[in-house]
């Protein structure tokens, strides 16, 4: 077959030119290895261009930045998302990363001890590949979608951009999260807005608020975020297990916020009937327009070897266990809840370029994790149990899902 392909060899191809690809591009680039980026997007950063208009991340731009490349702007703003993706623009540039936009990735296998990833007549063929992308790759849209009346207007958050794409009249979103809630905010400005789903919870503090930028954002993300809620503690495996069942607390909106809003709080939805959106308790949803902030599915089907169980990767921090040579970063709760941020993503890359730098240098010996000198660096021990003050702060936390 590879006849038929023009052919190229790396000895480490990233898959995905997004933060955690970048991330990763840095630290291999630190450590002299041979290897490309590939991204399926027109630009670098399009994966956050590509998003509503108004979205502004949840993070002040102090906790904003890639490893070596502070972000510009000021570090209590909250950039937009046009903003993150000029800087993963310029961190690439800066860099000088190889990354090669506008190549989509069909298939990856492995032959012998080589890797190969397919992309239309191109293959790449490499020793060691990090598929650097996240899980929300193919929007999820439930199948009582296809049963609603043709005549309403329906869009998942990926893509929504404005209210000019809507109907007149009202908009029921489906999914209460953190995407549900800030699309409502928006669109309870020109329309009547139905938001359905469950309570996700939400985080007791304003993150706008000068005080808690100061002093609670740097506990949550340096302390929570990055070094106890990770896998490797209790904290944060039962963290993870209610993050993956009932998604991320609310973090800009608050409960109280939507109602003062006009924005009317309705059950989840249930069914169709008559061609309208069925809510649990009974109430017909007479709308005009359905936005399905219902998540998304990770599509890894172009992987064609067995390293998943339920979609997720058999992984110790990104190192696959039964694949020697295959990686993930920038997936949701890889090693922490910052896995997937901007300010976290860096460490799990650090983590996996070290493994593949070691291996790299020496072919015939299996990596042992025991004594990579990473592990004890990138990895702090839990916190001792004579803190119960940080105790009971984790405690409200968790429960706060």
């Amino acid at each position: 077959m590879d006849n038929q392909f023009e052919t190229k060899r790396y000895q480490v191809i990233v898959i995905g030119g997004g933060q955690a690809g970048l991330a990763t591009g840095y630290y291999l680039s630190k450590a002299g290895a041979r290897f490309l980026i590939l991204d399926a997007s027109e630009r670098i950063g399009d994966s956050w261009r590509s998003r509503w208009d108004s979205l502004r991340l949840f993070t002040p731009c102090k906790y904003c930045s890639l490893p070596g490349l502070a972000f510009p702007a000021p570090q209590y703003s909250f950039p937009t998302k046009d903003e993150m993706g000029d800087y993963l623009e310029q961190y690439a540039s800066h860099f000088r990363l190889p990354v090669r936009s506008r190549v989509r990735v069909n298939a990856l296998w492995r032959e012998g001890i080589i890797y190969k990833v397919r992309s239309g007549t191109e293959i790449f063929e490499a020793e060691h590949v990090v598929v650097a992308m996240s899980n929300y790759q193919h929007p999820k849209i439930p199948s009582v979608a296809a049963e609603l009346d043709e005549r309403i207007t329906q869009l998942h958050s990926s893509a929504y951009k404005n209210p000019s794409q809507l109907q007149p009249g009202s908009v029921l979103i489906v999914g209460a999260g953190n995407s549900g809630a800030e699309i409502a905010m928006e669109l309870c400005q020109t329309h009547e807005v139905w938001l359905a789903g469950r309570d996700t919870g939400h985080i007791p503090f304003e993150i706008t608020n000068r005080n808690v930028q100061r002093f609670v954002m740097p506990f949550l993300f340096r302390v929570i975020f990055y070094r106890l809620l990770t896998t490797n503690t209790i904290f944060g495996r039962k963290a993870k297990a209610k993050m993956i069942s009932h998604g991320f607390p609310l973090i800009r909106q608050k409960p109280k916020q939507l109602l003062r809003a006009g924005i009317k709080r309705v059950p989840r939805l249930s069914g169709v009937e008559a061609g309208n959106p069925l809510l649990e308790n009974g109430e017909i949803a007479e709308v005009k327009n359905v936005i399905w902030c219902t998540g998304f599915y990770p599509r890894f089907s172009w992987i064609d070897l067995s390293v998943f169980k339920n979609e997720e990767p058999l992984q110790e921090r990104g190192v696959v266990i039964n694949e020697r040579g295959l990686y993930f970063v920038g997936l949701h709760f890889l090693f922490a809840v910052s896995s997937e941020m901007i300010q976290g993503v860096g460490r799990d890359a650090q983590y996996v370029v070290r493994v593949i730098r070691d291996r790299l240098k020496n072919k015939n010996k299996s990596a042992d994790r025991a004594t990579d000198p990473v592990a004890a660096a990138a990895c702090p021990a839990a916190f001792p149990s004579s803190f119960p003050s940080f105790v009971m702060m984790i405690f409200i936390f968790i429960v706060s899902f």
